[in-house]
């Protein structure tokens, strides 16, 4: 369907609402049901191993299907398929709120998850595609990063206040009007691309979709059993397997639906990685810390909520910064500077203990934010710099499956880590309570350590295999492309 004339002239500001708004709506998915648990597991009769998969279908559905959903946008057209992720995702979230059994609620958190493998990569290439390398395009991914990564602290608190305010069914419903609003302001100012020629590469299709998916799962196994488990060594088996299959059909293929060519630059790859290790650790900050303010200070939902609140504002300022300042001082710096201050605050984090109170806290979500803030913006520009116009639906494919591997890699390690931690803490206390937290603080603070070591990980990573100079001097706009243009050039 071609788009309206109004798509054609409307505003760059109601172009980037509607691609901010969607990946809002995905992102904040993940985390907003966490509060809302013990409320679904006593209502719809979850067993505390099942009530995991709240979490991981949504999880294994979005990550497994998120290639061929940017290769979807490239053949069919990006707003066609960007609309037709919301309209899945939203009638999923409907489906989910009035789910009166647990099966019901899984396969829609399924639904939700292909809804946003299909959304997500083309939100991301038509913002490309709307914003011109340079500082326009930069200043759009200094929102776009704060909504990426401060997303997941917003569904925290969301989640918190609509469980407290209303019940958890609201945990699904508030999509609901989301959803209708943004599918009527996208066909109104998202103009549809052009389908590229080529037919879809079924075989990289179904290798890439079922070893993506295997490796999510695998991960997912992992950190409810353990590494050693058959079925996870099983899952990350057929994962190897399927994905190695998968880079042989890739370098035959006609019509590719990752064309690898974009792996060949040595920044965009390591963009990719440092942005892997980053939400691992991300990922664990949020599943450890949500534990402790709960379990161990006694935070109500709403109250946990509230205490992520500095760490959203940190981002949403600090990214503009880092968008603005990027044209000036080029991206590695701000990745390493905005690194080293997310691995000083996991550091401190990893020294909480039953007596902590919230204002250490709140200095480690003050430092995390700063950091992740001045951080995310060049690390996506340099996984999209010089990307090829038709190639723009598949390297946002990649950032997305490397965020999304991310995080269950993430929870997958730190829970083994935590666990492993936690069963060697000395029983302290005088009830089993008492020992029980106190084994548990053991754990996350050990899971936070090494958060900090991937972070810090991260940080010799990027500074060592990052192209990049400070530009010479010159207009905001022109110095932010010259900077781009050098992480591929050298």
């Amino acid at each position: 369907m071609p788009a309206p004339t109004s798509a054609r002239t409307a505003p760059p500001a109601l172009v980037l609402a509607a691609i901010l708004t969607t990946q809002l709506m995905l992102v904040l998915d993940t985390t907003i049901v966490n509060v809302a648990l013990p409320d679904l597991q006593r209502d719809l009769g979850f067993t505390p191993t099942s009530l995991s998969w709240v979490l991981n279908a949504y999880t294994l559905a979005f990550g497994g299907l998120l290639l061929l959903g940017a290769r979807a946008g490239d053949l069919l057209g990006r707003r066609r398929v960007l609309l037709a992720g919301i309209v899945a995702f939203t009638a999923a979230s409907l489906v989910g709120g009035f789910a009166t059994s647990a099966g019901t609620l899984l396969a829609a958190r399924a639904v939700q998850g292909v809804g946003g493998a299909l959304a997500a990569p083309s939100a991301l290439a038509l913002l490309m595609g709307r914003f011109p390398e340079g500082g326009e395009r930069a200043r759009a991914l200094g929102w776009f990063s704060a909504v990426s990564v401060g997303g997941s602290a917003i569904g925290l608190l969301a989640g918190g206040m609509l469980t407290e305010w209303a019940s958890w069914r609201w945990v699904m419903f508030v999509n609901v009007p989301i959803g209708v609003g943004l599918v009527l302001l996208a066909r109104a100012v998202l103009t549809e691309t052009p389908r590229h020629s080529g037919r879809f590469d079924l075989a990289g299709a179904a290798t890439s979709t079922i070893g993506m998916t295997a490796l999510v799962y695998g991960f997912v196994r992992a950190a409810e059993s353990s590494w050693g488990d058959p079925v996870a060594v099983a899952a990350f088996a057929v994962a190897v397997l399927l994905l190695t299959a998968f880079v042989l059909v890739e370098l035959r293929a006609a019509s590719p639906i990752t064309p690898l060519r974009l792996l060949a630059d040595r920044t965009r790859s390591a963009a990719l990685v440092g942005r892997l290790l980053l939400m691992a650790a991300m990922t664990g900050l949020f599943f450890f810390l949500t534990q402790f303010l709960q379990g161990v200070l006694g935070y109500s939902p709403l109250s946990t909520g509230l205490a992520f609140l500095p760490i959203t504002v940190m981002l949403l300022v600090f990214s503009q910064v880092s968008a603005r300042a990027m044209g000036r001082v080029g991206t590695r710096p701000l990745m390493v500077v905005g690194l080293t201050s997310t691995t000083v605050a996991l550091l401190l984090l990893s020294r909480l203990d039953a007596g902590s109170g919230y204002p250490q806290v709140l200095l480690a979500l003050l430092l995390f934010g700063l950091g992740n803030g001045l951080a995310f913006v060049p690390l996506t520009a340099a996984g999209l710099a010089g990307v090829d116009p038709r190639d723009s639906g598949a390297a946002s494919g990649l950032l997305n499956a490397a965020q999304q591997i991310g995080g269950a890699l993430g929870l997958a390690v730190l829970v083994t880590v935590a666990e492993r931690a936690a069963a060697a803490a000395p029983a302290v206390g005088s009830t089993a309570a008492e020992v029980a937290q106190h084994a548990f603080v053991v754990g996350a603070e050990r899971a936070f350590l090494v958060g900090a070591g991937l972070i810090a990980t991260t940080v010799v990573l990027l500074a060592t295999l990052v192209r990049d100079r400070r530009p010479a001097a010159g207009g905001d706009a022109p110095a932010a492309q010259r900077t781009e243009t050098s992480l591929v050039g050298g």
